[in-house]
């Protein structure tokens, strides 16, 4: 009994974002797709459709499999509690929610496939994380990094590749990462530069 008295729920935003997103997969599993398709997925429905909202948010919460799930959880579950610390759980929220819904808007209006899956997250969690370390009007080598090999390749494929719709979600997240990021970043310098000196 001691030892589950120690286990912390150290990141409540992540942890919860990863345990909804299970029972929305065994849903999924229970009602044979149905939910996925009503819920947690995106495609081009008529915007007087409420539905069409309520899956604007809700894609990010579903996947096709387990698979899809661990490969999206495994970046989701290392970075997340790292970035919910720096960030707040309620700017983490934020940023989520808004890539959910810009990712979704370009699938819902544009394109005739379906959307599903936190990838567009975790290409957002994984370029926010290169401005973990940044310091005032210096620019991280790691940002570049991730930028040219992460970005860099989704361009590539959607360009090049035979699958070009799914690397749309992937780029859209890494901006979405980059440009949050910057912002809070530079409100924060903004907030030191005013406060007066001890």
């Amino acid at each position: 009994m001691n030892f589950f008295r120690r286990i912390q729920y150290n990141s409540p935003v992540i942890l919860s974002y990863a345990i909804i997103c299970l029972f929305v997969l065994l849903l999924g599993r229970v009602t044979e797709g149905v939910s996925t398709t009503l819920f947690f997925s995106v495609y081009k429905s008529p915007l007087t459709d409420p539905l069409f909202y309520v899956r604007l948010l809700g894609h990010v919460f579903g996947h096709a499999s387990f698979a899809h799930y661990y490969n999206n959880f495994v970046i989701i579950l290392l970075v997340g509690p790292m970035l919910e610390e720096k960030y707040g759980a309620r700017n983490l929220i934020i940023m989520m929610a808004a890539t959910s819904v810009l990712t979704g808007l370009i699938y819902g209006l544009f394109f005739d496939t379906v959307l599903l899956g936190a990838s567009g997250i975790v290409f957002m969690f994984i370029l926010l994380s290169s401005f973990v370390n940044i310091r005032s009007a210096m620019i991280p080598l790691t940002l570049i990094l991730v930028i040219a090999i992460f970005l860099g390749r989704e361009v590539f494929e959607g360009a090049f590749g035979d699958d070009n719709i799914s690397q749309i979600t992937h780029v859209v997240g890494g901006i979405c990462g980059a440009v949050l990021g910057f912002v809070i970043n530079s409100e924060k310098f903004m907030r030191k530069k005013r406060s007066p000196l001890p």
